[in-house]
């Protein structure tokens, strides 16, 4: 089999490992975790209990829907450097980073190597699978034009970076062999316990991996962080820049599932985590060096870090996957506040303050899960205050970035024989107090109440040729018209410019309090 767009090697890199014993775990699994699957699922934040929902992992899913295929043969694994040179790999092929190999009992000296080290084992496994590939006598490959996939976990996307973004521990050679980097549940700004980073001179079990000053020395963030405090940069140029548009940030929500240390984990990490990594540390975003910001595609949902509920083996996150390794259309979904009015009765008060809080769900058709979840209950909401939609002070403050969804033809219900892509939006705009002078002011307040809620249906024909247009049908839910998206979007409203299309959905809640603004998407043809 010849290398094909998209369908490239994947190379999964594993989260981290504390104790001696996971370290040992790890290095006598096969397939370092990704192998785990589940048969349970947390229908919503307040129930109790699970339901039968069966996820057979994310290798055996690879293997059944897109014929990918390990790497062991009689034993032995191929990648390894001692294998015989008279093995190739299958492009197909998901290719396990066991770095923790080399510090297990079982099969190393027992001692772990800096996550410096990890990175340049990285460069050396990427060009490693590419020369397998490229190499075989029956088809053979141009090296310059090999790719592959980076798929990781937790600290896995820690060591990805380093190998990215760091000169000194990758080379240009490996990082051009690179199309698409997929991390769940990755701690990109560190990890946070009780409020406060951990610390750098924490070195036991390797915690100051997470610690925000040593993760700018191996990121080679020095001179953000001094400035920014924050580590969670991509850049976007100079010898190790990686396109923003090329990331995807999967982020869990669900901190009350993780069993790890007992719980305690949970309990000190805090609310607005998946029980190990704080929601607002486990996304990325791509800076120039002008300091203007793309956000890396992420989406959200209601799994822990790991456990039976975990992220890694959910149907949401491997939705989100195969979507972004191999769909064909991707959407940036975006919301655009035009102006918010206060309830009449506080209209002309000075002193009010209030917070906004923005709800998403996106769901594609005929399926029973969602692509991306952001509820409050589950403190993956987006927010704003009322001075920044008021009288805003920077160019972001009325403009607010919800997820990316990825999306493909073929894979919807054999029923829809069309050349459509469909979604459903949910969009929840509320906010649960207003202050007068820093007092909740509860005259008129009932609990739970929105300022404007509903579905927005959005249906993509994309253009079969480069002489053909968009041509995009929706519809604002409502009981008349519950499933179809009937409205086409007239020509002059689609805007498109360097190959994306933008179009805006207007909605006004009216009255007071109220809210009017625009759902905007910006769509393209992905994998093209």
């Amino acid at each position: 089999m010849t290398l094909a767009a998209p369908y490239y090697p994947i190379i999964y890199v594993r989260g981290y490992a504390m104790t001696q014993s996971e370290i040992d775990d790890t290095s006598a699994d096969p397939f370092c975790g990704f192998n785990l699957g589940s048969t349970v699922f947390r229908a919503t934040a307040d129930y109790d209990r699970a339901r039968k929902f069966v996820f057979e992992s994310p290798m055996v899913r690879l293997a059944t829907d897109f014929n990918y295929r390990d790497v062991f043969e009689n034993g032995h694994d191929i990648v390894d450097d001692d294998w015989p040179d008279n093995r190739f790999l299958d492009p197909r092929s998901v290719i396990i980073f066991r770095y923790y190999e080399q510090a297990s009992k079982l099969l190393g000296s027992g001692k772990t190597p800096s996550i410096e080290k990890f990175a340049q084992d990285l460069d050396k496994l990427v060009l490693r699978v590419r020369d397998l590939v490229c190499g075989n006598p029956d088809s053979p490959g141009d090296p310059d034009r090999f790719r592959c996939h980076l798929v990781a976990h937790s600290m896995g996307g820690l060591v990805v970076r380093a190998f990215l973004q760091n000169v000194k521990l990758g080379s240009a050679a490996a990082r051009r062999c690179v199309d698409k980097v997929f991390t769940y549940a990755t701690p990109h700004n560190g990890i946070d316990v009780a409020g406060v980073n951990v610390p750098k001179w924490l070195t036991l079990n390797d915690i100051s991996n997470f610690d925000r000053a040593r993760m700018a020395d191996y990121l080679d963030l020095k001179t953000q962080f001094k400035k920014t405090g924050r580590v969670d940069w991509l850049p976007q140029d100079g010898a190790a820049a990686f396109p923003a548009s090329r990331v995807f940030c999967m982020i869990g929500t669900n901190r009350s599932d993780y069993e790890v240390a007992a719980g305690a984990a949970r309990t000190f990490v805090g609310h607005g985590s998946d029980g190990l990594v704080r929601i607002e540390n486990a996304s990325l975003a791509g800076f120039d060096k002008e300091g203007v910001e793309s956000p890396c595609a992420r989406a959200y949902t209601y799994r822990s870090h790991s456990g039976y509920f975990g992220i890694v083996n959910s149907e949401e996150a491997y939705q989100n996957l195969v979507r972004f390794l191999f769909g064909d259309t991707r959407a940036d979904i975006w919301l655009d506040v035009d102006g918010v009015t206060l309830p009449k009765a506080i209209a002309d008060k000075a002193g009010v303050s209030a917070l906004y809080q923005f709800e998403m769900l996106a769901s594609v058709r005929g399926k029973a899960w969602t692509l991306s979840r952001r509820v409050a209950e589950e403190d993956s909401v987006a927010c704003r205050t009322h001075q920044q939609l008021t009288t805003p002070q920077q160019p972001g403050d009325r403009t607010v970035y919800l997820s990316t969804v990825f999306l493909d033809k073929r894979w919807r219900s054999p029923a829809i024989t069309d050349d459509s892509v469909a979604y459903r939006v949910v969009l929840n705009a509320r906010t649960p107090d207003y202050e007068i002078e820093r007092k909740l002011w509860l005259d008129q307040h009932y609990e739970g109440a929105t300022l404007f809620r509903s579905a927005l249906l959005i249906e993509l024909f994309p253009p079969k040729s480069a002489d053909e247009q968009w041509a995009v049908y929706y519809a604002w839910e409502d009981s008349k018209n519950p499933t179809d998206a009937r409205s086409k979007v007239a020509a002059d409203d689609l805007l498109f410019k360097d190959g994306q299309l933008t179009i805006s959905f207007p909605f006004d809640s009216g009255g007071a309090p109220g809210i009017k603004g625009r759902l905007r998407f910006l769509v393209s043809t992905w994998n093209g």
